[in-house]
């Protein structure tokens, strides 16, 4: 290839960049007519919308973001919660727009903390939560097919373990177990009756699986103990307080 011809390609090439630059447009909108912009409209090269801001409180700083996948297919939308200029709660959408997962700052600190997942037909299935802001998902709730709370799963030292297992019955807590040995499997076992009082703690001393040690509570007030002392599955002394 010639000299001549090389620039004519190179010349070619820059009008075609800048050409299909060209076609990417801001369309900016005053929706509430008070002669200020306060949505702004971002066209792809396609001419179709890829993203939207708003203003949505009129001061003139963007607090929501909405992303768009293909054909107005709505993917993703961020939020300002607090008008500091960062965005702390975001929506994400799959392919048939809807919303499938939350994720948030709840302390409004730019770290996200809170994440809640749905189904297709937008239930909420569980929540998990950042305790204490180190980057890692402590605590898990888990939600039936009403959205109401049945189970949820803790790691209480940290060590990305789940170790605390509690139950629901509607917003009545039914019972809680823990693994304080780390074996992965609980060994604690607390009851609470209908009016959310301890109502028996069941413990597995010698971590075969079984409780061998049981304490009966009346009033929140301990009144029994039961033990298995040769762990053969029967209780073998008790004594009453």
């Amino acid at each position: 290839m010639n000299r001549k011809k090389a620039t004519l390609v190179i010349i070619f090439c820059f009008l075609f960049i800048s050409t299909s630059i060209g076609f990417a447009e801001v369309n900016e909108v005053d929706s509430n007519f008070d002669g200020k912009i306060d949505q702004w409209q971002h066209l792809g090269a396609d001419g179709k919308v890829t993203k939207i801001e708003h203003d949505g409180n009129f001061d003139g700083k963007v607090d929501q973001v909405e992303h768009f996948a293909g054909d107005k297919k709505l993917a993703r939308v961020e939020f300002d919660r607090n008008n500091d200029g960062n965005m702390d709660h975001f929506q994400h959408y799959n392919n048939s727009g809807k919303m499938v997962r939350v994720e948030k700052s709840s302390k409004q600190n730019g770290k996200i903390d809170w994440k809640e997942f749905y189904s297709d037909d937008k239930k909420l299935q569980r929540i998990q939560i950042d305790d204490d802001g180190d980057g890692k998902f402590e605590t898990t709730q888990v939600y039936n097919s009403n959205e109401q709370l049945v189970e949820i799963e803790g790691d209480g030292n940290g060590d990305g373990k789940v170790d605390r297992w509690s139950k629901f019955d509607g917003d009545a807590l039914k019972f809680t177990a823990f693994d304080t040995t780390g074996s992965g499997k609980p060994d604690q076992w607390q009851h609470y009756d209908s009016g959310q009082n301890l109502q028996k703690a069941e413990y597995d001393t010698n971590n075969d699986g079984k409780a061998d040690r049981w304490e009966h509570f009346n009033a929140g007030k301990l009144a029994k103990i039961e033990l298995d002392r040769n762990f053969d599955g029967k209780v073998d002394m008790t004594q009453k307080k």
